[in-house]
């Protein structure tokens, strides 16, 4: 499993932005297909949005579908979380994953990253 880092978290207001980066140093992750998971306080970990090897296919799930936009730059070897019009419940650890397809169900992973804290207050 490739060890991916999260970064670009912090602390926003609700109704504002944050971009997230999802880097893997010292491999290139441009074959594989890279997800957002998030885990909230006292909830397990839920899927957010994932991206294609490609670029070309995109996924999200219905809550931050709209607001939440996924990309990669395969040459920069990073994938992005652009995270707009950000909710008190968008607030959470993001974590990235990677695999060789599409995965949305983050129980298919067997590790995580330490993962980037998101805090949107009221």
């Amino acid at each position: 499993q490739v060890q991916l880092v999260e970064s670009g978290g912090g602390l926003v207001q609700a109704g504002g932005s944050l971009r997230l980066s999802c880097a893997a140093p010292g491999r290139t992750i441009r074959r594989y297909a890279v997800g957002w998971f998030r885990r909230a306080p006292g909830k397990e970990r839920e899927f957010v949005a994932t991206i294609s090897w490609s670029g070309e296919n995109t996924y999200y799930a219905n809550s931050v579908k709209g607001r939440f936009t996924i990309s990669r730059d395969n040459a920069e070897n990073t994938v992005y979380l652009q995270m707009d019009s950000l909710k008190f419940d968008d607030t959470a650890v993001y974590y990235c994953n990677a695999d060789f397809a599409v995965v949305t169900n983050p129980g298919h992973f067997g590790s995580w990253g330490q993962g980037t804290q998101v805090t949107v207050s009221l």
